[in-house]
């Protein structure tokens, strides 16, 4: 009987230089994507958050209107000062503007008041975003 020679077969210099170069071409590639579908995932989420800060302000507003004790004739910007930061939500600032439309505002049914809340931020590459959110509200 021959006896079986093992021939061990390892990679040359040639293919390890050459594994190198392929490898140093794909991996910042593919890092550089990642990172981008990192950023991309972020904005959704950012937008959101902004929507729900809109929102929240919104039904402050709405729910000082509908107080016995304060009432349509509180629904002015004076009292809405602006949130630079919003707190508890660092980035995110916010403020109320309120534009009375109609003809007198005297009695109830004559007029109304666009309450506009517009969110500022900034977004997962740090460009300025602003979301707005805006609301009719009336006396009557």
């Amino acid at each position: 009987m021959k006896p079986r020679s093992h021939v061990v077969r390892a990679f040359s210099l040639i293919e390890a230089i050459i594994a190198i170069v392929i490898l140093s071409v794909a991996i910042p590639a593919m890092f550089w994507a990642v990172r981008d579908a990192a950023e991309r995932r972020v904005e959704p989420v950012m937008l959101n958050r902004a929507r729900w800060l809109a929102a929240e302000k919104i039904e402050d507003v709405l729910a000082d209107r509908a107080n016995s004790g304060r009432g349509y004739g509180y629904v002015v910007a004076g009292n809405y000062p602006e949130e630079s930061p919003v707190a508890g939500f660092a980035g995110f600032s916010r403020q109320v503007t309120i534009v009375e439309r109609g003809p007198d505002l005297v009695g109830p049914g004559t007029g109304y008041k666009v309450v506009t809340v517009r969110v500022n931020y900034s977004g997962a590459r740090g460009a300025a975003r602003t979301f707005e959110l805006a609301a009719v509200v009336t006396d009557s």
